[in-house]
Order: C-alpha cells, then sequence, then structure tokens
C-alpha cells in the first residue's frame, strides 16, 4: 500500500512539475488562423491584456486553413492555444486534431458577409451569382459543353456590365474566405446552369469540381492573406475587383464600395437578417489541453463571449462583426464557459 502511495505521489508530482514547465516557457496565449476574425480577435486581445493580469495574447493571421494546420500540430507550447476561423472546422481537420490528442471547444461569434468591393472612384457594382460564376470559374457551360473561360472581359458576360478587363484580388486556398466564396458564391453561380445542376444530382464530386475551380489565366490574383493590401490595391486600380469579408470594407467605406449581389447591397441589416447571399459564420476553437497550462484561455474566452465584446451593442460591432440572435449567443457563451468538447 505504502508502494502504490509513493508511486502515485511520484507520478502526481511528475506531472505537476511537467505542467509547470509547459506555463514556465510561454507565459502568452497564442492565436493564429483566419485574416477576417484577426481584427476581431486582435481588439479583444488588446482589451483583455489592458483589462485583466495576464499578458495580451499574440494573434496571427495566418488563413483559416493555415491556422488548423498548425492547431492540430499537437500539444505544448510549440502549438498555438486558440485557432480562428472563417468556416466551420472541417471533418478531416477534427480528425487530425483528436488523433493528436486534442480536444477542442468550438466557439461560434458570429456573422460576417463576403464582399465584392471595388474603388470608390469607379461605378458602383451589381452582380449576380451566375455573373460571378462566369468571370472567375476554370472552365464555363458554352455552347453545351465546358470550355475554358472564354471571357476577358466583364462585358463579354453582360454588356451591361463595365466595358472593363476582368481582373479580381482574392484569397488563396489556405483561406477561410476563399472555402466560403467557392461554396456559397461559385456553387451558387453553377446552380443557376441546368446542365451543372444536372450534374450535381447525377456525381456531386463532379459539380463540386467544375463549381469550385477558379480560372489561373490572370483575371484571378490570389493577393495572399493581408486584405488591408487588397483596399490598398483597389485605390491604385480603379478596375480591380477585391473579394474580403465585410468587416474591412465596413473599416473602408470612405475608399471602397460594395458590389450589390442578387439586388442586395452587403450592408450590416442585410448579413444580420439574412437577405445578402455571400454571408458565412465565423468561429474559434480551443484547445483544451492547454487551459489550465497557458495561463488566461479561459478568462480570454470569457470575454470573446461577453455581452460587452460580441452582443448587439459590443465593441466587435465597432469592428464589422454581426452579432448572433440574444438566444444563441447566451447558448454559445455557456458551452465555451464550460468548455464543451466538439463532437462531430
Amino acid at each position: 500500500m505504502i508502494k502504490k502511495t509513493l508511486v502515485a505521489a511520484v507520478a502526481a508530482a511528475l506531472t505537476l512539475s511537467a505542467a509547470q514547465a509547459f506555463a514556465q516557457n510561454r507565459s502568452q496565449i497564442r492565436i493564429v488562423g483566419s485574416s477576417t476574425v484577426f481584427p476581431f480577435s486582435t481588439a479583444v486581445a488588446e482589451q483583455f491584456g489592458r483589462a485583466t493580469k495576464f499578458k495580451t495574447p499574440v494573434v496571427e493571421s495566418t488563413g483559416s486553413g493555415g491556422g488548423m494546420k498548425l492547431f492540430c500540430a499537437g500539444v505544448g507550447v510549440e502549438h498555438p492555444d486558440i485557432t480562428n476561423a472563417s468556416r466551420r472546422i472541417k471533418a478531416s481537420e477534427f480528425e487530425k486534431c483528436t488523433k493528436g490528442g486534442i480536444t477542442i471547444t468550438e466557439v461560434k461569434i458570429g456573422f460576417d458577409g463576403i464582399v465584392l468591393a471595388n474603388s470608390k472612384s469607379s461605378p458602383p457594382l451589381e452582380l449576380t451569382k451566375k455573373q460571378i460564376y462566369q468571370a472567375l470559374a476554370k472552365e464555363v457551360p458554352l455552347g453545351g459543353k465546358m470550355v475554358p473561360n472564354p471571357y476577358k472581359k466583364w462585358s463579354d458576360i453582360d454588356p451591361s456590365l463595365p466595358n472593363a478587363r476582368i481582373e479580381v484580388l482574392g484569397p488563396p486556398p489556405t483561406s477561410g474566405t476563399r472555402d466560403a466564396f467557392v461554396e456559397l458564391a461559385m456553387e451558387g453561380g453553377a446552380r443557376t446552369f441546368d446542365s451543372l445542376k444536372a450534374l450535381r444530382k447525377a456525381d456531386k464530386k463532379a459539380f463540386k469540381a467544375a463549381a469550385h475551380a477558379i480560372r489561373e489565366d490572370g483575371a484571378y490574383v490570389e493577393a495572399g492573406e493581408n486584405d488591408n493590401l487588397i483596399v490598398q490595391k483597389l485605390e491604385a486600380n480603379p478596375n480591380a475587383i477585391g473579394i474580403f469579408g465585410f468587416s474591412f470594407l465596413d473599416q473602408n467605406a470612405d475608399k471602397i464600395q460594395g458590389a450589390a449581389i442578387g439586388g442586395v447591397e452587403p450592408s450590416f441589416e442585410n448579413i444580420a437578417a439574412g437577405d445578402y447571399g455571400i454571408s458565412r459564420s465565423m468561429y474559434f476553437y480551443v484547445k483544451k489541453e492547454h487551459v489550465g497550462v497557458i495561463p488566461g484561455i479561459a478568462e480570454f474566452v470569457a470575454e470573446f463571449t461577453s455581452e460587452k465584446a460580441s452582443g448587439e451593442e459590443g465593441y466587435l460591432t465597432d469592428k464589422g462583426l454581426i452579432p448572433l440572435p440574444a438566444a444563441e449567443r447566451k447558448t454559445v457563451r455557456s458551452g465555451a464557459t464550460k468548455l464543451a468538447p466538439l463532437t462531430m
């Protein structure tokens, strides 16, 4: 009995010392992920650093996919504690995390719209999802078959559109904005064609390949994860169009304007009401194994999900966040506070 007690005490001491060493190696929360969620996460981190005894968390913009890759790589100080995402975690990412011994808590923070914007020195645009697909798809239906995209100018698609070269600055494949854009806008446009609608019924995988493939002939330019850089490029080139989250349009409304999609303007009210056709939910994911080891994670989660941050009158609405409905905010806050594990 004495021997068993001694062994248990030694094991407990080793576990405690390992945890202490873990904590001593890093005293700041490390957050990675979505460039769209980045300004919201940064605002909460700054407020958290000012108002609590904890150090201000370090927030990096790596893109949703890049953030998930870093987050799911393992447990320990060399790996981030939280990752932001402008789309929900994929089943493959969840599986990788789980296999790596990571328990995830999912926190939904609100809504965002994906906008297509141009410089205010140019006429405002009105587009449909069909026109967006025609402008950016690698191959399009024409003459009863799929052909390499022949459209060089917007007016080639529809004479009512600008007589200007198609030049769209958008996010790379690692971006959650890119994932949401192809799913909401490109797939939505593809489904307006009878041939692609039939393909979707017959072979969903083939339809997805046709709907998601973006042209590579220079009309679509991967502009990286820095959405502020896209805004600067739009100012410099009045003929270009940029793709990014509504929050960046909201923060730069003096320089750029968002295109109406299907006759609906990208506004706070229209996104909140579900009327704007290219909108999505935003999330962050917490590594439960780091809670209580890296200081302040639970407290940071509580700050992010508080009414003063993500509520209807919260300081994140000034950054362009569209809050969740009150009842859903309450449910999310409860799950986040309890660090409820995600199951898929």
